[in-house]
């Protein structure tokens, strides 16, 4: 155990290294700009294929599959890193996705259906793979706790930040990601999560009080 608290800041997010999380502090206290495509419907070449689809058109769905593959691939980049559970994943929510395609109705762009489709499947493989989290190895809090620079270095407390969440109920650990790593607000996380507005807000200021609870027995300064 650290005999000192330390404070973690650290500089954004690096896309190279594909990082899951780059800083307590960034994520959690400060708003990011987002693109606002809530009213957004799918085009009409889109919408010929998700029509085609319906009447089970396979090479109009496997064109689908092309046009949101990458988007889905990258939310479920949010729930596992294992290469072969990831593959899983991104396989299930296209199957569940054909499944259900009746049940769109074009209310939404099919990005944001995808989403929370793609949302629920990675909650339930969070549920149902829960474990025990292992402790980070030494080197990891040593490098956190003596960085060569003012700042932490970046790929071990983004390996810390992962290490605190894993250890939340799956219902914490989903409402802040969509949250506060991937910028979702109230409404879109609602609708992505199937919860009420008020549900979202009582889950985040409670998943915000354990995560706290876990950063300050590591002797971890978290500011939220």
């Amino acid at each position: 155990m650290l005999a000192e608290p330390i404070h973690i800041a650290l500089p954004r997010y690096d896309r190279a290294e594909r990082l899951l999380f780059e800083s307590m502090a960034a994520l959690f206290a400060q708003a990011r700009d987002r693109d606002n495509d809530a009213g957004a419907i799918p085009d009409s070449r889109e919408l010929e294929d998700i029509r085609r689809s319906k009447n089970d058109d396979s090479h109009a769905y496997r064109r689908l599959v092309e046009q949101h593959q990458p988007t889905v691939s990258k939310l479920l980049w949010r729930f596992t890193r294992d290469r072969n559970e990831h593959e899983e994943l991104t396989q299930q929510v296209f199957v569940e996705a054909y499944m259900s395609l009746s049940s769109y109705r074009a209310k939404a762009p099919f990005e944001h259906w995808l989403a929370r489709i793609a949302t629920r499947v990675g909650y339930r493989f969070w549920t149902a793979n829960r474990r025990k989290e292992q402790s980070l190895p030494d080197e990891v809090w040593n490098r956190i706790a003596k960085p060569a620079a003012d700042a932490p270095d970046s790929e071990a407390a983004a390996k810390l930040v992962h290490h605190l969440l894993a250890q939340l109920p799956p219902r914490d650990r989903l409402v802040l990601t969509l949250r506060y790593i991937q910028q979702c607000d109230i409404e879109q996380t609602a609708y992505r999560t199937g919860w009420t507005k008020t549900l979202v807000r009582v889950q985040t200021h409670r998943a915000i009080n354990k995560l706290k609870k876990l950063a300050a027995k590591a002797q971890i300064e978290l500011e939220l």
